[in-house]
């Protein structure tokens, strides 16, 4: 298991990738503090993710094992790890799991999603394997209908589900209509993963299971990797860094300043020193925190709240939408006039997210509900992912909201337009 300091991995990737060797032209890293080393944006980041041509590596990819992003962005997003990258990831989290309350002899639906070059049920898979608590493991995965599910969860005796919360939700919705059919289902915990788990859906859960104890699974990404994981002492949404193989930087939005004090928002930057293949240095994870405790060295898997998501991505239910990819959609979309700007606003109810699509336009004369359902008909053509989830009613479909350019809403301090907005609190 190879764990390397931030300077020899920033040198690997400035002499190694094409990517990095750019983003660090001229600049001698050797003299800077990581904060001061260029941040990845992410965009270009992404457009250097060529299949043939991958201009982020830093060497041949001669083993491991290759995943592609759950987003709905038509260029997919493939992270890439060696095999040792690959099984020091899955260890390290499942280390982690050791305190999310297990067991021994925890028999665990593994419930997320599988093929496709999806990570997270063989993420998943593997890391329960690496965790030191004995458990037993049940590979049943997202895709498999609830009456299914239901029916290995009652012959087998499972008791913890590992999930999304909306899969989750689904599987307890039709438990709760026939329960009778499941006399030996009794779910003691629940672990989420992948997305947010809302008051409201904790208390619906908690009803349909009485007395269930419900945590994060952890927290990470496949582009990103290892990102947090969960103890007894977290709240919802509360993580602690994994000190030891990771750098997690919480910066301000605007000024990219490096957020030390607790309470104060901003935007997580995550280096992963677990990666060389290909390197996660400063890279945008997409979502908004603030530091829970002050920094100790003692401890140095310090405590953070995870507020939402940041402009580059919304997350919705399991998938997540990149602004840029909104606006690629909408310049191919033959509206008949001009779209001053848009917004992707975030919003949850009935225990679902959902994806308004904001567009501001001084266009007067047309008719809004014909060209919403326009764009909703071409965007489920070319985002497929989001339209199934949307028609398995695991998120909301599509909405769109007509405004004038004065009603978008902007920065007050800098006047910037605010791009992607989480509305889920």
């Amino acid at each position: 298991m190879k764990i390397y300091g931030w300077r020899e991995l920033v040198q690997l990737a400035q002499k190694n990738s094409t990517y990095y060797s750019q983003l660090y032209h001229g600049v001698d890293v050797l003299s800077l503090n990581l904060t001061d080393v260029p941040a990845v944006d992410q965009t270009k980041f992404w457009q250097a993710n060529s299949i043939k041509n991958n201009r982020l590596l830093t060497g041949k990819m001669e083993d491991g094992i290759v995943f592609k992003s759950g987003g709905t962005t038509g260029q997919p997003k493939f992270s890439i790890f060696s095999r040792d990258e690959w099984n020091t990831f899955t260890y390290i989290f499942g280390e982690g799991m050791r305190y999310v309350g297990l067991v021994d002899g925890d028999r665990i639906a593994n419930l997320f999603y599988a093929g496709e070059l999806y990570a997270s049920f063989n993420f998943i898979m593997k890391s329960i394997e690496a965790c030191p608590i004995p458990t037993i493991q049940f590979g049943i995965s997202g895709g498999a209908s609830a009456e299914n599910v239901l029916k290995t969860l009652d012959d087998f005796e499972i008791n913890v589900l590992a999930g999304v919360p909306t899969t989750i939700l689904n599987v307890a919705e039709h438990y709760f209509k026939q329960p009778d059919h499941y006399p030996d289902i009794w779910i003691e915990k629940i672990l989420f993963g992948g997305e947010s788990m809302y008051p409201d859906q904790r208390k619906r859960l908690e009803v349909i299971f009485p007395g269930v104890g419900i945590s994060s699974i952890g927290y990470a990404s496949v582009d990103a990797g290892l990102l947090g994981y969960a103890d007894r002492s977290c709240a919802a949404d509360e993580h602690r860094v994994f000190g030891k193989a990771t750098i997690f930087e919480i910066v301000d939005e605007q000024t990219g300043e490096t957020i030390d004090e607790v309470d104060r928002p901003g935007k997580v930057l995550i280096t992963n020193l677990t990666r060389a293949l290909m390197p996660i240095i400063r890279y945008p994870v997409g979502d908004i925190a603030v530091w829970r405790e002050p920094a100790s060295k003692i401890n140095p898997d310090r405590k953070f709240l995870i507020l939402g998501r940041s402009e580059e991505a919304a997350r919705v239910g399991p998938v997540s939408l990149y602004y840029e990819d909104m606006r690629a959609f909408l310049a191919n979309c033959d509206l008949g006039f001009h779209i001053n700007a848009f917004q992707l606003i975030t919003r949850h109810f009935d225990t679902k997210d959902a994806l308004i699509l904001r567009i501001a336009t001084s266009q007067i004369e047309f008719d809004p509900k014909f060209l919403e359902a326009n764009i909703v008909e071409l965007f489920n053509l070319a985002r497929p992912m989001f339209a199934e989830a949307a028609q398995e009613k695991i998120i909301h479909p599509l909405c769109v909201e007509w405004v004038a350019a004065k009603d978008i809403e902007i920065n007050a301090r800098t006047g910037k337009l605010r791009r992607v907005i989480d509305q889920r609190r």
